[in-house]
């Protein structure tokens, strides 16, 4: 796993250095594939990695940090989007990199990973040096040992596999958790924001653009801190019910303006609907997929089932991005209510579909949703 970090790594150093470089089109598209193909494998990889190496009762919230970082680094190049180049914004995308080259030199890798490999000494030392000296491993390395060697009656896993009835549940939940995440109109939402708000009828949307920013980092750190203790499922439904209201909010805002009904209230309103729907978005829909996405799939399983939910992730992404223009050209109020029906359909999913994994070791929670 960290060799992928470090080619993730590679690929993101070289792409930012041709979209500061670019005097051409060609090699800012260049650029901007780079860095994405590396961000797409480290958004598969790193929870996945988090999974492995933490501590069961800590598992979500470490694996949250991951969300944490991505918010403040989102958050970073919103505020810095408006005082600097874009060029010079590209030089900041190359400081976590170079950070990350150099720390994998003093991370452990994956215990699960090297038994995996069969590395015996490497994974009892890799173990015992995430919990401690002086823990006590021998129950969860027995519990790793004895889930890997099962792996030896299982044939190599095949794209056919994830169609499979034991693994079809484990399926459904991960990519139905991504479909909802980004269909509930996040990066249409965040990439627009500031148009958003001049379309509210501000006539400047930098001041609700820095306070999307500044919000989303400390909803995201309470996210963290509730997510072992709450659990996935309270969270996954407190936060689409609240983007559910943020979207209707906005899609409020656009229908009174377009009925010339309260007018003084639309900016206020439209605002406040876009900063309810990316703080809840911010407390739960943000990471608890990625959280659960990298505890369902058994280790066999992980590279098809993990790329299969990365792709729609992404795919649902683009999507989402690329008609948002379109769908605000044809009718902005329609717009946020067909978010709002998305977000109102994660409730039902997580309800009907989502199973808690909160306290379970990695092993247990495949077991129950694989059998």
């Amino acid at each position: 796993m960290e060799q992928a970090m470090r080619t993730s790594s590679a690929f993101c150093i070289t792409g930012w250095l041709l979209v500061y470089f670019s005097k051409e089109a060609w090699s800012l598209d260049i650029g901007r594939f780079s860095t994405g193909y590396g961000i797409g494998i480290f958004s598969f990889v790193v929870p996945i990695f988090i999974a492995e190496i933490a501590p069961k009762n800590l598992r979500g919230g470490l694996a949250t940090l991951n969300q944490l970082m991505i918010v403040c680094g989102a958050s970073t190049a919103y505020l810095l989007g408006t005082v600097v180049t874009w060029r010079t914004l590209a030089l900041t995308g190359l400081l976590p990199c170079v950070f990350l080259l150099v720390g994998l030199f003093f991370i452990p890798e994956s215990p699960r990973w090297l038994a995996k490999m069969g590395l015996q000494k490497e994974f009892e030392l890799a173990l015992r040096k995430l919990r401690g000296r002086d823990a006590d491993v021998s129950q969860e390395s027995a519990d790793i040992q004895a889930s890997i060697d099962a792996l030896q009656y299982f044939p190599k896993a095949r794209i056919f596999d994830l169609f499979n009835r034991k693994y079809t549940r484990a399926v459904i939940i991960g990519v139905g958790l991504m479909v909802f995440q980004q269909f509930g109109g996040i990066n249409g939402i965040g990439f627009y924001a500031s148009e958003t708000f001049v379309a509210a009828g501000f006539s400047s949307g930098k001041l609700g653009t820095i306070a999307y920013a500044i919000i989303q980092v400390p909803i995201t750190v309470v996210g963290a801190i509730l997510m072992d203790k709450l659990g996935r499922r309270p969270l996954l439904m407190i936060s689409a019910s609240g983007t559910f209201l943020g979207s209707f909010l906005a899609g409020a805002s656009f229908f009174l303006k377009g009925q010339g009904l309260l007018l003084e209230w639309v900016p206020a309103l439209a605002v406040s609907g876009v900063l309810v729907y990316i703080a809840s978005f911010s407390i739960g829909m943000g990471a608890v997929p990625w959280v659960i996405m990298s505890e369902i799939f058994p280790i066999h399983m992980k590279g098809l089932a993990g790329s299969l939910v990365v792709l729609v992730n992404w795919s649902g992404a683009w999507a989402v991005s690329y008609t948002f223009n379109f769908l605000m050209s044809w009718s902005s109020t329609g717009t946020f209510m067909i978010y709002a029906g998305f977000c109102a359909l994660t409730v039902l999913f997580v309800v009907k579909i989502v199973p808690e994994t909160k306290g379970k070791t990695l092993e247990q929670i495949q077991a129950s949703i694989n059998s």
